[in-house]
C-alpha cells in the first residue's frame, strides 16, 4: 500500500486552483477538491482537473438519511474521483447506503472514506459541544470500526490515530490524515497535528496538506519537502 501526499485545493474559484496547479510542469499531485472549490465552480471543475491527470479526493463530507446519501453518491461515481467521504457519525446504515449508491454497474467505484472527528475539534470541543464523554481515541476507533463494518475502505483521522486505527482495523485499512504541518510551520486553526516525518513514522497511508503548500512562497518545493519527508 502506498503512501502519498494530496494537497487540499482549498480555493475559492477555478481560476485561482488553474494557476496553482499550472506551478506544476513536472509532477501531476493528487489534490483535495472541498466544499468551498466545489460549490464555488461546480462538477465540471473536478472533470477538468481530471482531464489534466490528478487524481481527486472529491472531499464533501457527506451526512444525511442513507436514501439521500445513497443518490448523492450515485450522482458522485458518475464523476470519476479516485476517493470521496461521508461522516462516519452517520451511522452504519448511512455508510452501507453510500457504498451501495457509489457502486457502478460494472462494480467499480472510488475509494470511500469516512471522517471520525474533524482535526479542529478537541476533546475537551468534543465534551463540551457535543455531549460526547468517551476520550478522542476511543470515539474515533470506535467510528472507524463501524466504517470497517460497513464495507469502507478507511478513515480521515488525526496523525495522531492512524497507528491505532490500524491496530485495530487491520494495515490494509487505509488512513487519509489532515492536520499536517512542517516542523517551522504554523499551526492554523487545527489542534490534533504532526509533521509528515512523524505521520509516515506513525502509519498514515496518505496525509492531506492545504496551507503549507498552497500559501508558501515556492509551493512546488513545498510539496517536494513533503513527498521526501513522507513518502521517500
Amino acid at each position: 500500500m502506498g503512501k502519498d501526499v494530496i494537497i487540499a485545493c482549498d480555493f475559492a474559484s477555478d481560476k485561482e486552483v488553474f494557476e496553482f496547479l499550472d506551478l506544476f510542469t513536472e509532477e501531476k499531485p493528487y489534490v483535495k477538491i472541498g466544499m468551498e472549490l466545489f460549490y464555488a465552480a461546480g462538477p465540471e471543475i473536478v472533470r477538468e482537473i481530471k482531464k489534466r491527470g490528478h487524481k481527486i479526493f472529491l472531499d464533501l463530507k457527506l451526512h444525511d438519511i442513507p436514501n439521500t446519501v445513497k443518490k448523492s453518491m450515485r450522482v458522485l461515481s458518475k464523476l470519476d474521483v479516485d476517493m470521496c467521504n461521508l461522516h462516519a457519525s452517520g451511522t452504519i446504515a448511512m455508510m452501507k447506503a453510500a457504498i451501495e449508491g457509489l457502486t457502478r454497474e460494472d462494480g467499480t467505484r472510488p475509494l470511500l472514506i469516512a471522517v471520525t472527528q474533524l482535526t479542529s475539534t478537541s476533546e475537551e470541543r468534543m465534551k463540551k459541544d457535543l455531549l460526547i464523554d468517551a476520550p478522542m481515541d476511543e470515539t474515533v476507533l470506535h467510528y472507524a470500526h463501524n466504517a470497517k463494518l460497513a464495507g469502507l475502505d478507511g478513515v480521515v483521522c488525526s496523525p495522531l490515530e492512524a497507528g491505532k486505527v490500524h491496530e485495530r482495523c487491520g494495515s490494509e485499512f487505509y488512513t487519509v490524515t489532515p492536520g499536517v504541518r512542517f516542523a517551522d510551520g504554523d499551526i492554523g486553526d487545527q489542534v490534533r497535528v504532526m509533521t509528515p516525518a512523524q505521520a509516515k513514522e506513525i502509519g498514515s497511508d496518505y496525509i492531506v496538506v492545504g496551507r503549507p503548500i498552497t500559501a508558501a512562497e515556492d509551493p512546488v518545493a513545498a510539496y517536494r519537502r513533503c513527498v521526501k519527508e513522507f513518502c521517500d
